[in-house]
């Protein structure tokens, strides 16, 4: 990618914040983090979206997302980042790790494919268990009956089918003892699709 080592800091910002937090930094909180001023991060930002790394909305203060594109030092060379646990029961907040998997060839060209160990057992019906390990290739708009990492309006994150409804959408699980999550599209945002599981066997 042709980007400048401070462009490359913001995108690792924005990544290792919507991973620990949920949802992206505002301008403001990048420029504290960084130590520079907000113009200067607000030409970095409109660089960055001319060069298709970076989306967001024109209209909202958290709307900061990179792009298939952006590709990380850090998550290449035979692994992926182990970024922390999804809930698969009741949403949990999402914590970031520092650990890794060597996944990377079984996923070879996916893009920013990231991993969560789950909590749960509400995807118990589609063989995901507790303890399992998914993999997640950033979607923004998934298809109907796909696995996704759903963000909820509180800032949790929770593993479920994702179905498109009238004036809803149904974060259905795959276990009878768990019901769904009904959200308006506007108060959930998708921040992936488990394009792969992982189980250790003891």
């Amino acid at each position: 990618m042709n980007v400048t080592p401070r462009q490359m800091d913001i995108l690792r910002l924005i990544r290792d914040y919507r991973l620990n937090r949920g949802f992206s930094p505002t301008m403001q909180e990048l420029a504290n983090q960084l130590g520079i001023s907000k113009v200067t991060v607000f030409q970095h930002v409109e660089a960055l979206e001319g060069k298709g790394l970076l989306k967001r909305s024109r209209h909202k203060a958290r709307s900061l997302a990179l792009s298939e594109k952006v590709e990380f030092e850090d998550a290449a060379g035979g692994s992926l980042p182990l970024m922390g646990y999804i809930a698969a029961g009741t949403p949990i907040e999402a914590i970031q790790g520092d650990q890794k998997l060597d996944v990377t060839s079984m996923f070879a060209g996916q893009g920013n494919t990231f991993v969560l160990q789950v909590r749960g057992d509400s995807m118990i019906d589609e063989q995901i268990r507790d303890g399992d390990f998914v993999v997640v290739q950033p979607q923004a708009e998934p298809k109907n009956g796909q696995t996704v990492v759903a963000l909820l309006e509180d800032g949790e994150v929770t593993l479920k089918q994702l179905h498109r409804e009238a004036k809803r959408i149904r974060l259905q699980p795959a276990n009878k003892a768990y019901k769904p999550i009904y959200v308006a599209p506007e108060k959930v945002t998708i921040q992936g699709v488990v394009v792969g599981m992982l189980r250790k066997y003891r």
